[in-house]
């Protein structure tokens, strides 16, 4: 269980085509963690959506030996007039569990999200940090055969935030097969097997974690430099 991307491209159509994606090669293996890394607008989130089939890649070869494979998604399709209940059972199948799946699993839902008997008020009543809470709680029952994590670990407030970052840690830590998008290094080589360095939609570097994580720092801290110098030369 796996895939494979082979110089893969996803281009925006244009005048001209401007690559978003461009040659991106590397292979995921089964029960292993791969840290993808890169400052803003590198590409990363995009190429989490074409892993998970929301875009399709221009060219190149996707090979996917899994049978799910899952963008984790907090808050899919909430409703407002809905309670928190219904809207679990809709977030849950929309996230690809089976309508029993979610109502087996309601308890669950209910504790890790602490809502208690609010989880049978209507959405609209809810605070913002109620509805993070019960949208991670949906979202951590789906367990794909691949799971595409897209920056965050954690959600609500200081206290849920810890919580369910923890929860997130230890499901990355145990033999699940994982994407983490992060442009932090400390996290990658925390919680990664192997690492991939995008840079404005190219892979700059991927294998070893720390030898990925050390070239993308070092040209981070050159970036840096060469701007504080371009401001004093003002």
């Amino acid at each position: 269980m796996g895939l494979a991307f082979r110089q893969g491209g996803l281009a925006l159509r244009r005048r001209a085509p401007f690559w978003v994606l461009k040659d991106i090669s590397f292979d995921l293996h089964r029960g292993e963690t791969l840290g993808v890394i890169g400052r803003n607008a590198a590409g990363k989130s995009t190429l989490l959506r074409v892993l998970a089939g929301i875009i399709r890649h221009d060219r190149g070869q996707f090979i996917n030996r899994a049978q799910s494979i899952s963008l984790l998604t907090l808050q899919t399709g909430f409703v407002p007039y809905l309670t928190g209940r219904q809207n679990a059972v809709l977030s849950g199948i929309l996230l690809g569990l089976r309508r029993a799946e979610v109502e087996a699993r309601m308890e669950a839902i209910i504790d890790f999200s602490e809502l208690g008997t609010f989880i049978d008020q209507p959405l609209s009543a809810y605070s913002s940090g109620m509805r993070a809470r019960l949208g991670f709680a949906v979202a951590y029952q789906v367990q794909p055969d691949i799971l595409l994590i897209d920056e965050t670990l954690g959600v609500g407030d200081a206290e849920f935030k810890e919580k369910s970052t923890q929860a997130m840690r230890e499901r990355i830590r145990s033999d699940k097969t994982i994407v983490l998008v992060s442009h932090v290094p400390g996290m990658i080589r925390e919680l990664c097997d192997r690492a991939i360095w995008i840079e404005e939609g190219v892979t700059r570097a991927v294998g070893n974690v720390d030898e990925v994580t050390q070239a993308y720092h070092e040209e981070v801290s050159r970036r840096q430099q060469r701007h504080e110098h371009a401001i004093r030369a003002l």
